[in-house]
């Protein structure tokens, strides 16, 4: 009797698994359509507010071909509002660190269209191709789950104004891929990562002490040939690039912009002049970085612990928008691969369709709502962690109380 009890408790978990897994499917198919029938339609349209950020890095590669100062105010403001950013957006830059130059620079030699096309494309291989390895790397499982990745609603934010946090989740990803067998081409991938250095301060601090732990020091060579040649090539496109990126940051007014994360709130509601309150939750986030690596420093996992101090560097970034939180992909999808709990993962999926619905209709909220996503991820992280624990626990009981009817 308690077998067959079994058995159909099994089958009924087995179908509510099932049913949540076309609907991770069925709804981040939904999200994904609606981001790139927008991402199609909004250039033919002429909508290009939407994309201001690939104006920014297209009027940068426009700048750097001509061996002109990308940071340059008034030329940077005529080619953005030439290219139909409307002018209430002000003089934007990039704010990448002066290596990320590259990455503009082949938008220089195409127009607008083409260049935003070519974008488009290379963002979408990011994702796609980001979220195929994680697939891979946690054995091909025969499921639906990837498409939690491929419809997270910081991802589709990214396509929708063309960012390049996507390129960052692209080096972490190729990192966690190639960091045993090729660890020269994984320390290189990493200069994709150092495109947002900021959101991988307690992340960085781990990596180089696993380095002289584990003495891959390939990696760390690998890491800094990457850096040297970015810093190199953009010293003879532009000598003065460290010099003009430094005045830009000081007189862009970044300090007086309220970006929606957890740093920026605790500045502005404790002492709104003291920059370093910023920095506190990434001091903190590398202490708890340390304590959790040392004690697993034998046994280290990059795909499994490292992906969980990604996120939390997330969370502690001293500045991160809502785009910069498509890094928790890979910690998102490996809770989702450990967790049987199929309708957990489906309500990350429903939560992402939520946002982007709210983004492509040009629904205006809030930006203090932005403020909880990231806290949000790092939560239904843990929480699917635990229901994975939990139910390994409740399992092993099981099948105690089944042995004495064998």
């Amino acid at each position: 009797m308690e077998n067959r009890t079994g058995d159909q408790g099994t089958k009924n978990f087995r179908k509510i698994g099932t049913i949540a897994e076309i609907a991770i499917a069925g709804i981040s198919g939904l999200a994904l359509a609606l981001t790139a029938l927008f991402v199609c339609v909004a250039p033919l349209t002429g909508q290009i507010a939407g994309r201001r950020d690939f104006v920014v890095y297209w009027a940068t590669g426009q700048q750097l071909v001509h061996h002109a100062n990308p940071y340059d105010g008034e030329t940077m403001m005529r080619i953005e509002r030439g290219a139909g950013l409307p002018a209430g957006y002000g003089v934007l830059f990039m704010r990448n660190p002066p290596w990320g130059l590259l990455l503009a620079l082949p938008l220089g030699f195409v127009g607008l269209l083409v260049g935003t096309l070519l974008w488009s494309i290379a963002l979408l291989a990011c994702l796609l191709g980001s979220v195929r390895m994680l697939w891979q790397l946690h054995g091909r499982p025969d499921n639906q789950l990837h498409w939690i990745g491929y419809s997270f609603a910081p991802a589709l934010v990214c396509l929708i104004a063309g960012q390049s946090s996507l390129f960052a989740l692209l080096g972490f990803v190729l990192f966690l891929r190639f960091h045993q067998a090729r660890p020269f081409l994984a320390g290189a991938s990493l200069w994709l990562c150092a495109l947002k250095p900021h959101l991988f301060l307690p992340f960085g601090l781990v990596l180089l002490i696993w380095i002289v732990v584990s003495r891959s020091y390939k990696l760390l060579l690998g890491g800094v040939a990457a850096m040297g040649t970015g810093c190199a090539a953009v010293y003879l496109l532009d000598p003065g690039a460290w010099a003009q990126y430094s005045q830009m940051m000081r007189l862009s007014g970044i300090q007086k912009e309220f970006i929606p994360c957890v740093s920026v709130v605790l500045r502005l509601w404790t002492n709104p002049q003291l920059t370093w309150l910023q920095y506190v939750p990434s001091v903190l986030g590398c202490g708890w970085a340390l304590a959790y690596f040392w004690p697993r420093r034998r046994v280290w996992d990059w795909l499994k612990n490292g992906s969980l101090v990604v996120l939390v560097s997330i969370v502690s970034a001293p500045y991160c928008w809502l785009f910069d939180q498509v890094l928790a992909i890979p910690a998102l999808l490996d809770a989702a691969y450990r967790t049987r709990f199929k309708s957990v993962s489906a309500a990350v999926a429903l939560a992402s369709l939520l946002i982007e619905i709210e983004l492509v209709c040009n629904v205006n909220l809030p930006s203090v709502l932005f403020l909880w996503t990231a806290p949000a991820w790092l939560a239904w992280y843990l929480v699917a962690c635990a229901m994975e624990i939990r139910i390994g626990d409740v399992s092993t009981q099981w099948n105690r109380s089944e042995t004495p009817n064998r």
